[in-house]
């Protein structure tokens, strides 16, 4: 076994060793982590708009694509993913990055059924980029909605289970692994967009899960005081800012909606995306400072709930989300961007 402190100072003296240009080039052409594929509905709640302009500027990942997502039936429009997708180009193009990724539309509905179901653009796309012979990055799916367009291109080309890695915001508490939520036990919103293909996932694909519950995701609150601060901050801010303030105005106009009370913070729920593709460990990489239990991946029950299968693949439910860490990493990097003065 190599002792980890030899290996460590044998590479500084290596690197110490070479001319300056070659010690340069050596420190500066790192492997990257992974390639990541961004699936979120942007036309929703703005959570994954902050999760997207914090991943687009993590330079250890590589983003190939970007899905605008559909939203539940009760809330679609009819066309929530192609809203999506120009919500996120309207994000990268204030970023100034516009011209680096070409965000696209997935499907617009949920699947009808485990049998009638059809492949799209976005599902093609995911296919393509899994079954790549160029690229010797792992592939991780990062999951912030339904898993529509992930469980379309699984049953279309099922060799994509074992060339990618799914992060998934979504899902309801585990017995055992979290205090019951306040109020009805609904099943979690981002289950409730396709429960099918969710099912699909979980169920009958060989891919592997890193889970985010609702119980998990609940705990990334972010100041109502930093979220003025960051709209005082430039463009990035105010834009951000605007759609969480139409998003409360949406809330509280929707009859029969949820309450929407008075609090000093919001929920940006999909950041976790973030933390376990891109805020890890540089030595054996891994996101250290979160926390989860490793079990047999259960059977998704239709009302949300799971049943013990004993002998299924491994997966991570995850209970503790460094918080912290995400949310000084995201502000850090947005002041990096210097968009200028607000207008």
């Amino acid at each position: 076994m190599i002792d980890r402190r030899m290996f460590i100072g044998a590479t500084g003296a290596f690197l110490a060793s070479l001319p300056m240009g070659h010690a340069a080039a050596a420190a500066i052409v790192p492997r990257k982590l992974a390639r990541v594929i961004i699936d979120n509905d942007f036309a929703g709640d703005p959570d994954g708009l902050f999760q997207l302009a914090h991943h687009v500027l993590c330079r250890s990942v590589d983003i190939p694509l970007i899905i605008g997502s559909h939203l539940p039936t009760s809330f679609s429009s009819g066309h929530d993913a192609s809203d999506g997708a120009a919500r996120a180009r309207e994000l990268l193009k204030i970023m100034k990055l516009d011209a680096a990724h070409g965000p696209i539309a997935g499907s617009e509905t949920a699947m009808r059924s485990r049998t009638s179901w059809s492949a799209g653009a976005a599902s093609a796309a995911i296919v393509r980029e899994a079954m790549r012979a160029d690229a010797s990055e792992p592939l991780i799916y990062a999951a912030g909605a339904g898993l529509t367009d992930l469980a379309l291109a699984w049953l279309s080309e099922p060799r994509i289970g074992k060339r990618l890695k799914l992060i998934w915001i979504g899902g309801n508490e585990h017995a055992g692994l979290a205090n019951p939520i306040p109020g009805p036990g609904e099943v979690e919103f981002n289950l409730s967009i396709d429960p099918i293909a969710a099912q699909v996932i979980f169920n009958e694909s060989d891919i592997e899960i890193w889970q985010v519950p609702r119980d998990a995701y609940r705990q990334m609150l972010f100041s109502n005081t930093e979220l003025d601060e960051l709209a005082a901050s430039g463009a990035l801010g105010v834009y951000l800012k605007t759609r969480v303030d139409a998003m409360a105005e949406m809330l509280a106009n929707i009859p029969g909606g949820p309450a929407v009370s008075a609090s000093e913070t919001y929920v940006l729920g999909d950041s976790p995306l973030v933390t376990l593709s891109a805020l890890v460990s540089p030595v054996l990489p891994d996101p250290s400072s979160c926390k989860y239990r490793a079990m047999p991946t259960p059977r998704l029950l239709e009302n949300g709930t799971y049943a013990t299968r004993t002998n299924a693949r491994p997966m991570r439910i995850y209970t503790d989300i460094d918080a912290g860490l995400t949310f000084r990493d995201m502000l850090a990097k947005f002041r990096t961007l210097n968009l200028g003065a607000v207008r």
